[in-house]
């Protein structure tokens, strides 16, 4: 295994047939909305239904709103508004459904590795679920109906969490960011559409949902996710033989080993580079479950909402450089 693909993810946009899209419903309706989605799954026969749970977004704070999207369970759109907004997990947080986002229900499905046919399954099954107890906006020429255009038809985005650090060096992100637009694909930052590639993690996900099925669009994102693994892995080959990028790599564990002070934007490249030495074989004495776990917690706001409390940003640069020391 390879560890380039760290997560795979599943997402179904639907509406429901009798209310207009979130955009043009006010705080009432929003609310009647949300509640008419959370009283069907709680009132099917599901088991599901005892393994959820419903927060408003308005009971939250800001970094509660905010460790949401660092933990890819919200987008950051989603977060910004909290008017009749609300947000349904499962117990182990592999699931998420965002209610009034762009649309009335975005049901995401979040996989470790590289297990989007397993991902859809079950995003599949919960579609289903939802559709037996609401009546979804559809059209039999346009397929599921969304506000935006662009998710017209299946409603189904998917994507893959890459790590891709030797590619990100060589500059070839560019390059391949062009050409994944002629396949009806587009690779963005960590955090989705207008981010930035934080320790070079790329989000690869399908455009097109109108006029093709959701296997023929998962089967072209896992073959060109699979390209560009190949790739990756025999860029960072290359570069691996250069003592010089063998010495950045060892170097980058050392001081997330020995730091006192680390701001998140160096803890993400440094752990990039350690990641890169477990794949490249230049680090033996690191675990990549250990490294993973660790770009999760150290974001600014999953820390300040783990730790209970509000940190000034040297107390947030004081206690990753010790969550990081304490994993490692």
């Amino acid at each position: 295994m390879n560890n380039i693909v760290m997560e795979t993810r599943i997402r179904l946009a639907r509406n429901l047939k009798k209310y207009p899209f979130p955009c043009r419903l006010n705080l009432q309706q929003k609310t009647e909305v949300a509640n008419v989605i959370i009283d069907s799954i709680k009132n099917s026969n599901s088991p599901l239904a005892d393994d959820l749970e419903v927060i408003w977004i308005k009971d939250l704070s800001e970094s509660e709103r905010i460790s949401l999207v660092e933990k890819h369970l919200a987008s950051p759109e989603f977060v910004t508004d909290a008017d009749g907004r609300a947000i349904i997990l499962s117990k182990d947080r592999t699931m998420s459904i965002m209610l009034n986002e762009e649309d009335h229900i975005r049901l995401q499905i979040l996989q470790k590795g590289d297990n989007l046919t397993e991902a859809y399954d079950i995003a599949d099954k919960l579609d289903t679920l939802l559709d037996e107890n609401l009546e979804f906006a559809f059209d039999e020429k346009l397929g599921y109906l969304t506000q935006c255009p662009t998710n017209l038809g299946t409603g189904m985005r998917a994507s893959v969490m890459l790590h891709l650090p030797a590619l990100k060096a060589g500059k070839a992100i560019g390059r391949i960011s062009g050409n994944l637009q002629k396949l009806g694909l587009t690779i963005r930052g960590l955090y989705g559409e207008g981010t930035e590639p934080e320790g070079a993690i790329y989000q690869l996900s399908n455009q097109v949902t109108l006029g093709i099925s959701e296997q023929s669009a998962i089967d072209n994102l896992k073959n060109i996710a699979g390209q560009l693994e190949s790739q990756e892995i025999a860029a960072q080959k290359r570069m691996a033989k250069s003592i010089e990028a063998q010495d950045k790599l060892c170097r980058s564990l050392g001081i997330l080993k020995t730091a006192k002070l680390i701001s998140c934007e160096e803890a993400m490249e440094l752990l990039s580079n350690v990641r890169f030495g477990i794949n490249a074989e230049v680090i033996d004495s690191a675990n990549i479950n250990t490294i993973d776990k660790l770009i999760e917690k150290i974001q600014p706001a999953t820390m300040m909402v783990e730790s209970g409390r509000q940190l000034s940003p040297q107390e947030r640069d004081i206690l990753r450089a010790e969550i990081i020391q304490s994993e490692l």
